[in-house]
């Protein structure tokens, strides 16, 4: 699960919820990649597999998405919350044996933006992170830097979070409304600010003071949507700037899977809940109070509850 339920919050009616799913392969039609009962992690939207961004593995960012409905004569079967899923076979990345179908859905939205962060960031063992925010995506940036050994500083206001940050091994959380939070962040710095920061609170105030946490010539990335930033800063700092939503799962599967094989056991403290389908609206409850880390859905009878 990741933000529907802000949709839910909202009032807003709909029966295509649920963009991030790992199931198996029931109707293969005349797939040459996939045969029935394979497991896949199945990537969001439904881009063309022709343009350019198709092409370089970039489907995320197609803008000539498919309209499958409209190709398969089907009234539904584009949300993930559902029974089945009507998907482009280029769009299903196989789950290998060794990997369990509960951390292979990790692969989705709690590592993927950040996955694709890091690695344009070129984050390293030598480097310190500023996570800001600890939802999901958040503790996700989290458990991918400590797998790959970087120091983590986060900013979270939520106190099951920021504790949950702490447990997936963030050296220090701090409030991100203390005044002083960029003497706090250089003070943890050696007076010059952090290696890299990633954004994904999604917090409208929020570009403009990370950017004052990243050093001179320091990388900041952003999985987020809200906010601006002043040019003269960028500028003046020297800073690189990325904006990343999704993973690339053509160029970079393997080293993901090898990702998720090494954070096993972050990701098992990082999936605080479990629900079935018919149990959806407590999920979403639950995902309001922001007393959960990841919460997985499933689509048959998988226990309920934490």
């Amino acid at each position: 699960m990741c933000t529907e339920w802000q949709s839910w919050r909202a009032g807003k009616p709909g029966h295509e919820l649920g963009h991030e799913a790992v199931g198996v392969v029931v109707d293969a039609a005349s797939s040459t990649r996939h045969k029935v009962g394979d497991r896949v992690i199945a990537m969001p939207h439904w881009g063309c597999g022709k343009c350019p961004a198709c092409l370089s593995g970039e489907h995320i960012h197609c803008t000539d998405q498919r309209d499958l409905l409209a190709e398969t004569g089907s009234s539904c079967g584009l949300g993930g919350y559902a029974q089945y899923l009507l998907k482009p076979d280029y769009l299903l990345y196989p789950v290998p044996d060794d990997i369990e179908t509960d951390h292979a859905a990790m692969a989705l939205c709690a590592l993927g933006p950040s996955f694709t962060a890091m690695e344009r960031m070129q984050v390293s063992p030598a480097d310190t992170l500023v996570v800001s925010g600890c939802g999901a995506v958040g503790l996700g940036a989290i458990v991918n830097a400590r797998t790959i050994g970087a120091r983590v500083i986060a900013l979270e206001l939520h106190p099951f979070r920021a504790d949950l940050a702490r447990a997936l091994g963030a050296e220090h959380v701090l409030d991100p409304r203390a005044p002083d939070l960029v003497e706090q962040v250089r003070a943890l710095t050696g007076g010059y600010g952090a290696d890299a920061v990633i954004e994904t609170s999604n917090n409208e105030a929020a570009p403009p003071i990370v950017l004052e946490l990243v050093r001179a010539r320091g990388r900041l990335a952003f999985v987020t949507w809200s906010g601006a930033l002043p040019v003269n800063r960028i500028t003046g700092k020297g800073v690189d700037i990325f904006g990343c939503w999704h993973w690339n799962h053509d160029q970079a599967g393997e080293r993901m899977m090898q990702r998720v094989r090494e954070a096993r056991p972050l990701l098992d403290k990082l999936v605080t809940h479990r629900f079935v389908l018919a149990d959806v609206s407590d999920a979403f409850a639950l995902q309001e109070t922001g007393q959960c880390g990841k919460v997985l859905l499933y689509p048959g009878g998988r226990g309920a509850g934490a």
